[in-house]
């Protein structure tokens, strides 16, 4: 496996005080095969890591996919039988510890905004002594509503925006200077859950995000919010419809005898009585048995079919077990394309 190639020789360099190249976490996450951070491969990773002495800074989980991430050795790990140890001169690592324990594999259950691209992208800012047509300019060329005013990456003075500008130009107070227009700024951690954000960036319609540094790291908007949501409900929606036509498709079409034999034999705890008890596993047997397809009468292709729905039967699972990277673009497109063939069969009355 890559990993463990790789693991080695960073654990090498690292105990001859060598410099470790960093990489993104997209790059990381290759090692091991994945594209997202799902349970599983966050599992399989973290394993990984302590069985060779090794964590990621920051926490590869917690970081946005397109960041960077260094290799720290673990500092306090103790050699023996509570412990590990690394064998660097034979090219090779060993563990003399018992295997990781569930807790240490587990994934953070939290979806931290660290991992918001928004959160990831330094802002751009004004001066406190800026011009008031500096920052206005700034806002109409970049469409942005408010502006973080800031010496430096590290002091924050205030936010200007049109709000706080027109609330001062209409209360008849004269300016020319940003820093006698701004509000005071929002401030949120970027280890901060998006459910401690959503209530401040509601009510100001931003949050400034200050990293581990203490440096603004990035500016998160309401569009970024709808941006993420709608990456995470858009899976579970789209399957929603497409298993609405498949039912429609099967309904009252087959027999109750031949839809309990099409339940998983595995499953002896669910019933079937009718479509609406299947799941797309049972969906995907019914349309690949030739008597069944007979009978649903469809002027389409059953192999053609029958291949774009077990398509979006793996897809959906793993978007069941939620990945808060959501899913692979090429997927989305999977599902949005049958969705809109299933429509179309339905708009022209073939099903």
């Amino acid at each position: 496996m890559q990993f463990k190639e790789q693991f080695q020789s960073i654990a090498r360099d690292l105990v001859a005080e060598k410099a470790v190249p960093t990489v993104t976490v997209r790059e990381f996450l290759s090692w091991f095969g994945a594209r997202r951070r799902g349970n599983e491969i966050v599992r399989l990773i973290r394993s990984a890591l302590k069985n060779a002495a090794l964590a990621t800074e920051p926490d590869f989980e917690s970081a946005f996919l397109d960041s960077e991430i260094v290799f720290k050795s673990i500092a306090d790990v103790t050699v023996g039988s509570q412990g590990l140890s690394i064998a660097v001169g034979t090219g090779s690592l060993t563990a003399s510890s018992s295997p990781p324990t569930t807790e240490a594999g587990e994934s953070d259950p939290i979806f931290r905004i660290s991992k918001l691209k928004g959160a990831n992208t330094k802002p751009v800012s004004v001066s406190p002594n800026a011009s008031l047509g500096e920052a206005v300019t700034i806002m109409l060329a970049n469409n942005y509503s408010q502006l973080p005013v800031m010496n430096g990456d590290y002091t924050v003075k205030g936010v200007i925006s049109w709000q706080s500008i027109g609330t001062r130009l209409s209360l008849g107070k004269s300016a020319s200077l940003v820093k006698d227009l701004m509000d005071d700024a929002q401030e949120v951690r970027a280890n901060s859950s998006i459910f401690q954000v959503i209530p401040i960036i509601a009510e100001y319609q931003y949050a400034l995000v200050r990293g581990p540094d203490n440096r603004i790291t990035g500016i998160l908007t309401s569009n970024d919010l709808n941006l993420q949501f709608q990456q995470l409900a858009e899976p579970f929606l789209q399957l929603g419809e497409i298993e609405g036509h498949v039912r429609q498709i099967l309904a009252d079409k087959l027999s109750p005898a031949e839809l309990k034999r099409a339940h998983d034999p595995d499953d002896q705890g669910h019933q079937v009585e009718s479509v609406s008890d299947l799941m797309y596993g049972d969906y995907l047997r019914l349309v690949q048995n030739p008597e069944c397809w007979a009978k649903l009468a469809l002027p389409i292709d059953q192999k053609v079919f029958s291949g774009k729905l077990d398509d979006v039967r793996i897809i959906r699972n793993d978007v069941m077990h939620f990945d808060p990277d959501g899913i692979p673009d090429e997927d989305l497109v999977t599902l949005r394309e049958f969705a809109r063939f299933l429509q179309l069969l339905q708009s022209v009355g073939v099903t």
